[in-house]
């Protein structure tokens, strides 16, 4: 897991969506998520790692750009869209937890 993303407030909303919470200098930021079923499938994960998944989310999210850059919803597929090493990068981090 990386240094940081113990720091994150990960809330379940049900149906596979996150309230993320990350502390700030002035406050705190909050974020959905969306568990995509399909990007869970490809990490090879079942729902029990959700909540990880989204958490490491993040911490790969905000190594790659600001969190004022950030979308105030995630869905999982569309950062797997946009970053091709994502599920290697999710993959690792899944095993070394």
């Amino acid at each position: 897991m990386s240094d940081n993303s113990a720091d994150y407030g990960v809330q379940p909303l049900g149906d596979h969506e996150y309230l993320l919470r990350v502390p700030g200098d002035a406050r705190e930021a909050e974020f959905r998520f969306r568990a995509s079923p399909n990007v869970l499938k490809d990490l090879g994960v079942d729902s029990a790692a959700e909540q990880f998944v989204v958490r490491e989310t993040a911490a790969f999210l905000l190594e790659h750009q600001p969190v004022m850059d950030l979308p105030p919803m995630i869905d999982l597929e569309d950062v797997a869209a946009a970053y091709d090493g994502y599920l290697n990068e999710l993959r690792e981090r899944l095993a070394s937890s």
